[in-house]
């Protein structure tokens, strides 16, 4: 079968993907309902039951709205990081003050790759804020995958680990113009726009005309808000920056949605 990814949602109101191999099958990030995720899952052919793992990339609940739930359910083990844990555990007790419990939890650090089936992964910090927010790459079957979403701005570090990619699922979220002159107030704008808010459409340009290395045959554009941007706009902007690395066979240029999953990339 390969490698493939998926991204079953992706936005402010809930975010969801799949990176799978032959033999192990990780859902990252739980955003969207238990009972919206099985859909999905289910509209793609696969079995919800058969995942080898739950990843989270931090505590905000567009990340782990369906967490508590899905992993009730299907007993799959969570992977998330102490102070990720600790702040998620925090934010979701119960009308008696408990909190949460995980049947099967994995603690990682940021930095320190470690193996699940046959991927190898590793988690990378990204600046955002949130307690512990991380990245992730992939690696399975000689195929590289990077995740980087929910981060204020591309530094070296980010960018070195998302060097040799062939599938790049990155942040555009919000359109400058847009943003500004849109109806957040203020200072959710000034939080959007900082160092630990949300990429925006001209600043994943300006890491591909001036960082990105150019070797994914695929680069997926996610968490565009949907009140501060336009599929449109993002795309343009995207390939415009990409010039003349783009061609048929390299870096062609999709869209993640909230409401309709992204069609599977098989490498």
């Amino acid at each position: 079968m390969g490698v493939s990814v998926s991204v079953l949602a992706s936005g402010s109101r809930g975010n969801c993907a799949i990176v799978s191999s032959t033999s192990t099958r990780i859902l990252l990030d739980a955003g969207i309902s238990c009972r919206e995720t099985f859909k999905r899952i289910k509209a793609l052919g696969e079995d919800p039951y058969s995942f080898s793992a739950i990843l989270i990339t931090h505590e905000h609940s567009d990340h782990v709205y369906g967490l508590r739930v899905l992993a009730r359910k299907t007993k799959i083990p969570v992977f998330m990081t102490g102070a990720t844990h600790q702040a998620w555990a925090r934010s979701v007790r119960d009308q008696h003050g408990e909190r949460p419990k995980l049947e099967k939890l994995e603690a990682f650090s940021s930095g320190r790759s470690f193996q699940i089936g046959d991927i190898a992964v590793t988690p990378f910090t990204i600046p955002h804020d949130a307690a512990d927010p991380v990245g992730f790459t992939f690696r399975a079957e000689g195929v590289k995958v990077g995740f980087a979403t929910d981060l204020g701005y591309m530094p070296a570090s980010i960018c070195d680990h998302l060097r040799g990619c062939d599938v790049l699922v990155l942040e555009s979220n919000h359109d400058l113009e847009m943003l500004r002159g849109g109806p957040y107030p203020w200072a959710v704008k000034q939080r959007v726009m900082s160092r630990v808010g949300h990429l925006s459409n001209e600043a994943l340009a300006e890491f591909f005309a001036n960082d990105y290395d150019g070797e994914a045959a695929y680069v997926v554009l996610a968490h565009l808000s949907e009140q501060n941007n336009h599929p449109a706009i993002a795309r343009g902007a995207a390939e415009k920056a990409l010039g003349a690395r783009q061609t048929l066979l390299r870096n062609r240029v999709m869209l993640a949605s909230q409401a309709v999953p992204l069609d599977p990339i098989r490498l």
